[in-house]
Parts: structure tokens; C-alpha cells; sequence
């Protein structure tokens, strides 16, 4: 694989100060303290400050958002499609913009992931605005005299609380769907990426009556928890770590607070024999395989196929070539344009990858078909860089096939039947996504319909895309986000209202 030289432009980058943004307005923390911004490529270089926000803050953020609630929800839903489409647009105009500041702080590369984050952005927005006119009840058929029906209703306040990981992308999942069903939204933005979520604050501050949407920023022990136990928020969306995810939910259940949560994944992918040719009609599986894996993220996101289940068919040759592809991307600086993956987001994460690493080195039978180390020497150790490692002689009970590393690492399993197979795949505490290749769609289905995972693809290994339902089984999570249905399911609640057209003794209709 290809090392490059940390670009001198994160290091050069102006520090300044990011607001938060409440009621419409750009503010900083009532403790009047900032918090260091951090750059993944260069270790240690400061890239701006963000407010320091505490309990206060979220108290005039959940004032503001329930006070801008009722003008919201009672807008006609064309006018709330109009806000949602006119944001769209403007940060599809400042892509650059967007793409730089999350490539800058989340450590993801420029051209591999944060641009295509903001196209998902702004494909989220557009679908979602389109969507504004559903959120319709139903009429029953009760008799003459009675007008029975429902209605979908906002839940009112809804807390977004976001990962470091794809800070645009899983905004994108949340925001929208919120503010088209007419509820207000309170953001709080990852402490290690919070600037992308800033900007996109103010965009939509420009479009949206103020208090609509507010943006944190803060510790999650301090602003995610006050939001989870805070009795005027309505709804509590985060997306995280099952650890923290527990945590949240408890939170918000003591109350009976609305919630969703998509949470860790240890995602299987399955390669069946008749996938593999040999040749170059290859290349497909291999860039799907390369997708699933999420290596271009690093490895850092819930549903990346990290372990990856091999006919034993066919084991040692598409091992084989698929480490060479792997060895042929390179790890380098995000705002480098030739990068293809990007750095780690911060020294703990690090650090817990480079312990996943050595228990791959030092574990009987396994062995790095490439990676395996951190970078020793050289200029990727100016950053929080990783290689990418794929390890074989795993097996499916070993610790580093069954916890979520989220690090550029995948484990490569050879198999015989169907049902081993999928057994394997469905030993885990986590069910959040699947990948099976297979040219046989009988088989494919069929193993698809087994596997115990809320989001499978068949033949393809990319992300999510508008209108699809995204969630998990298990410890992966509650609740669907990115269609329509996760967005009725998730952001309404319903009213049953019956109607007696005729009180007794009324008489008929008047004329």
C-alpha cells in the first residue's frame, strides 16, 4: 500500500471559533469555556474551538426549540417541503465546504468519503422533503353517523444525538425525516467532529424560523445525558456505540421518552463458490467485498463487513487478490485528493486498534495476510494513521471476531455448508447489516432471509440510500431511520378521533 506525506494544509488551517447555535442565533456555552478541535492527520494541531456546552445550554436550547414547535407543526406541509429543499441546495452549493471541514476533523478522505457524504446529505434532504405530504391519517368506515379517523401527529422536541464516525450522513438520517413530520430539533454535535455539524446548523438556521434547529456542542456525559433525561424533549435518536446506546436508552426510558438508537455491528459478509471466476469478471466482487468492509472509513462505521466468510473453494485465491487491492490503496491525508483512506479519528481509538492488532500477532493460527502493525516510521506516524489488515486462521469464538473494532481490520473465515455458514454469521450479540455474493439469487435469498440482521444487501456492498429502511436486530439497535416508513414510524405518533355526526334527538342535518 502507498503512504503519503500528511498534507501542510491541516496544519496550516486558521483556528477559529465554531458557534453553537440556539433560537436562531450563534452562541457560545454559558460556562463561557471552548473546547480544542483536533485535526486526526496531524497528532495534536488544533483546528478550531467549539463551546465547552453544559446542562444550562441545553436548557435554552429545549426553551427555544418547544417555543418555535407549534408554529412549525402547523405549517402546511408544502412550506416545511420548501425549507428542507432550499437547504438542500444551498449546501449542495457549498459542497467544498462541507467536504474540507468533515475531512479536516473526522480524519475521513476528501474524495472517497467526505464528499459523497454531503451528495448524501443532500439526496437525504430532497427525499425527505418529498415525503412531507405523507404524513396523512386514515378515514374508517363506521356508519353514517360517525367520522372516524387519524391523524399523524409531530412528537414535539427531538434530540439528535450524533456519532464522530459520518457526522453529515447520520444528520442526514435524522433531521430531515424530524422536520418534515413538524417537529423541532435539537442536535448535539460529536465532540471530536463537531464543525460539518456546525455549518450545517447555520445553513438551515438561514431557512428555518429560528428555534426549529439548534446545535450543541459539549461532553456526551454532560450534554447527551442532560438531553436524554430532559422532560421537554419528546424524542431521543442517537447513534453510537452499544455501550453508550444503553446508557441513552435507560436514560430516556426512565421517563418513557420516545427513542431510537442504531447502534454496534459486527457485520458478516458471505462469498458463495460460484461468485469467484478467477478472472478479470472479478473485479466487481472485489470492489463490492472492498465497499462492505468500509476500509475506505477507515473501518469506522457500524456496518462494515469486518468479517468476511469464504468458500473454502475459493479461500486462498480471492484472499490472495483481494489483499493486493488492498495493498494498492492509499493511506494518507484526508484533504489529499489521491487518498483513498484516511486517519484514524483520535489516539484512543488508535491505540485501541493497535491492541486488536497485536491479539491478531500473537494468537495461534492467525497471521496478517497484510497489515497487522501500526505504521512505525515514516510520515503516516505524523498522524493517527492505520493500515489496512486482513487476517486469516481466525475463528469465529476468538474476541477479535466478535467485538466491534472499528478500525480498518477484517477477519477472513473459510467455510463448506450453508447452514455453518450461517451460523457463524448469526453468532453475535449484533444485527445491524449483512453482505452476501452469489450469482445463484435462489441461494442468495434464501441465505439473506436467514441471516439475523436488519439491513442485508445481495451482490453490493455499499450504503444507505434514500427510501430504504436502516436499522438492526439485537444489541444493533431500536428503531428505522432513511425512509419513509422509519420517518412515520419514528418521528409521528397517532390520534384516533371519533365523530358523532348526530347527537340523539337532533333531528336530521340542517340545510
Amino acid at each position: 500500500m502507498t503512504a503519503q506525506s500528511p498534507a501542510q494544509s491541516g496544519s496550516q488551517w486558521a483556528v477559529r471559533d465554531h458557534p453553537m447555535w440556539v433560537n436562531g442565533e450563534p452562541v457560545s456555552s454559558t460556562s463561557g469555556k471552548w473546547h480544542d478541535v483536533h485535526n486526526p492527520a496531524r497528532r495534536e494541531t488544533v483546528i478550531a474551538r467549539v463551546p465547552a456546552g453544559t446542562p444550562e445550554d441545553v436548557d435554552l436550547a429545549v426553551a427555544a426549540a418547544r417555543a418555535a414547535f407549534r408554529g412549525w407543526r402547523d405549517l402546511h406541509f408544502s412550506a416545511r417541503a420548501s425549507a428542507l429543499l432550499a437547504i438542500a441546495d444551498e449546501v449542495e452549493r457549498r459542497t467544498e465546504e462541507f467536504a474540507h471541514l468533515t475531512a479536516l476533523d473526522t480524519g475521513n478522505a476528501l474524495r472517497t468519503q467526505a464528499r459523497p457524504e454531503v451528495t448524501s446529505l443532500v439526496a437525504m434532504f430532497r427525499y425527505f422533503a418529498g415525503t412531507a405530504a405523507e404524513v396523512k391519517g386514515t378515514t374508517l368506515p363506521a356508519g353514517e353517523d360517525q367520522l372516524q379517523y387519524t391523524r399523524l401527529e409531530p412528537l414535539g422536541v427531538v434530540a439528535a444525538i450524533l456519532p464522530w464516525n459520518s457526522p453529515l450522513l447520520i444528520a442526514a438520517f435524522k433531521i430531515p425525516a424530524a422536520l418534515a413530520t413538524g417537529n423541532t430539533v435539537i442536535v448535539k454535535a460529536a465532540n471530536e467532529a463537531p464543525l460539518s455539524i456546525l455549518l450545517l446548523a447555520e445553513v438551515c438556521n438561514k431557512h428555518l424560523p429560528a428555534g426549529v434547529v439548534n446545535a450543541l456542542t459539549g461532553t456526551g456525559e454532560l450534554i447527551g445525558s442532560a438531553l436524554a433525561i430532559h422532560p421537554g424533549v419528546d424524542k431521543v435518536s442517537f447513534t453510537g456505540s452499544t455501550r453508550v446506546g444503553r446508557q441513552v436508552g435507560a436514560q430516556a426510558g426512565e421517563r418513557l421518552a420516545h427513542q431510537s438508537l442504531e447502534l454496534g455491528g459486527k457485520n458478516p459478509s458471505i462469498v458463495f463458490p460460484d461468485a469467484w471466476t478467477g478472472g478479470k469478471d472479478d473485479d466487481e466482487l472485489l470492489q463490492s467485498l472492498l465497499l462492505a468492509s468500509r476500509f475506505a472509513r477507515q473501518g469506522q462505521s457500524c456496518t462494515a463487513g469486518s468479517r468476511l466468510y469464504v468458500h473454502a473453494d475459493i479461500f486462498d485465491d480471492l484472499v490472495g487478490t483481494l489483499s493486493t487491492k488492498l495493498g494498492a490503496m492509499k493511506v494518507g491525508d484526508p484533504l489529499e485528493e489521491s487518498s483513498d483512506i484516511g486517519a484514524v479519528i483520535n489516539a484512543k481509538q488508535h491505540t485501541a486498534i493497535s491492541g486488536f492488532l497485536q491479539e491478531g500477532r500473537s494468537t495461534a493460527g492467525m497471521a496478517a495476510v497484510i497489515g497487522g502493525e501500526e505504521p512505525a516510521s515514516g510520515p503516516l506516524t505524523e498522524g493517527y494513521y492505520h493500515l489496512p489488515t486482513l487476517f486469516t486462521g481466525a475463528k469465529n469464538e476468538f474476541r477479535i471476531a466478535r467485538e466491534e473494532i472499528f478500525g480498518p481490520v477484517l477477519l477472513a473465515i473459510p467455510w463448506r455448508g450453508v447452514d455453518e455458514v450461517v451460523d457463524m454469521a448469526n453468532d453475535t450479540n449484533y444485527g445491524l447489516a449483512a453482505y452476501v455474493f452469489s450469482h445463484n439469487l435462489d441461494e442468495a435469498l434464501t441465505t439473506a432471509h436467514r441471516i439475523e440482521a436488519g439491513w442485508v444487501q445481495v451482490n453490493q456492498g455499499g450504503g444507505q440510500v434514500p427510501g430504504q429502511s436502516y436499522g438492526g436486530y439485537k444489541q444493533s439497535g431500536i428503531g428505522r431511520e432513511v425512509s419513509l416508513e422509519g420517518m412515520l414510524a419514528g418521528f409521528t405518533q397517532t390520534k384516533q378521533i371519533n365523530v358523532k355526526l348526530r347527537l340523539p334527538g337532533a333531528g336530521g342535518p340542517r340545510g
